[in-house]
């Protein structure tokens, strides 16, 4: 399983999120139809309006509330296959299950309603993350440490039961272990038709393609760039050396999408979808810094033994090329700009 034509239909939930509007260019790059689930109608016609090369094989759905009961019952009839990549990402709700519960439910919820409604559906992915691998944002991690799929992040679940509110950012990497596991769990216990896979992308940068009216509307992995190059004073020499950053780019994770819905071998797999590491620094050295910008010390960052996510057996199976940090960063710097939003300016 499964064997897909070029000419069948994958539902992409979350359509337009930084991740998924990639998923959805790449898919149809590859001659398939999309159907998007979308919040609301205006995101959707940006989404049209986008893929409008494309003809009429882009078009979209609205689901307001991943959450709700059967809310994707009518979405994924009369679909291939699914990309799954709708869930919140944010870290500023005090209670633990603002952050859980949607997750879990919108990851349960359509596998439900496949099983339910999708008798055309082969495979399901699901976007995850590296967050459901690591134990937790900030319990200290052994330098050299190189974790694969086996790995899970058991940390910020304990942390969640026995802080609650007070967990920090452990919420939305609890989410996303417990969204993970809650899918896995699904299969096991229904055995269904369709087969599943997960993809765990660390922080994901490159353009955006996806709506953004301005920086403070930018997603969070791309805000996090953004947001230290804006803030210079912030350029301490402990702030850049801070390590064990991974990251992606947006390019390889929508590609690792689409290969994980066509190659039969990817079935019932987890993937890591990360290239490797980096601390700040690293990240100033690969970019063309105006004169009076801080540069930090050059080079420092190379002395560090980062923990790493590896990427080996998604580059195997999926036949994914991780790019590297100089391509990432620049990339992301160079949309930023064009949109006049003042990097490195």
């Amino acid at each position: 399983m499964p064997s897909f034509k070029s000419n069948d239909t994958v539902l992409v939930t979350g359509a337009s999120g930084f991740i998924a509007v990639w998923v959805c260019q790449y898919l149809l790059e590859a001659g398939y139809k999309v159907k998007g689930t979308v919040r609301s109608a205006p995101k959707g016609d940006y989404l049209v309006n986008l893929f409008k090369s494309y003809g009429d094989k882009f078009k979209y759905v609205i689901v307001e509330d991943i959450g709700k009961e059967g809310a994707f019952d009518e979405a994924v009839k009369e679909v291939d296959a699914i990309a799954h990549t709708a869930s919140p990402f944010h870290f500023d709700s005090e209670d633990p299950k603002d952050i859980i519960d949607p997750a879990v439910r919108g990851t349960t919820g359509i596998l439900k309603s496949v099983n339910k409604y999708g008798s055309t559906i082969k495979r399901v992915v699901i976007t995850s993350s590296v967050a459901s691998i690591t134990d937790g944002m900030y319990h200290l991690k052994i330098p050299g440490t190189i974790y694969t799929e086996n790995d899970w992040n058991t940390l910020s679940v304990q942390e969640i039961h026995e802080k609650g509110k007070d967990a920090s950012g452990e919420k939305y990497c609890a989410s996303k272990v417990i969204a993970e596991k809650a899918a896995w769990d699904f299969v096991e216990k229904v055995k269904p038709r369709w087969d599943l896979v997960t993809c765990c992308p660390s922080l994901v940068l490159g353009p955006i393609l996806h709506q953004v009216s301005d920086p403070s509307a930018l997603n969070t992995s791309i805000a996090t760039l953004y947001n230290f190059l804006q803030n210079k004073e912030s350029m301490t020499k402990e702030a850049l050396l801070i390590p064990n950053l991974n990251f992606v780019h947006v390019r390889d994770i929508a590609l690792a999408h689409v290969r994980a819905l066509e190659i039969e071998e990817a079935g019932g797999q987890r993937f890591i979808t990360s290239s490797t590491a980096f601390c700040w620094q690293d990240a100033l050295d690969v970019l063309d810094l105006p004169p009076g910008f801080p540069r930090g010390s050059p080079g420092s960052g190379k002395a560090f033994n980062h923990i790493i996510f590896s990427h080996a057996k998604a580059s195997k199976i999926l036949g994914v090329e991780f790019k590297g940090l100089e391509e990432c960063v620049r990339d992301t710097v160079r949309d930023l700009q064009k949109r006049g939003w003042g990097v490195i300016v």
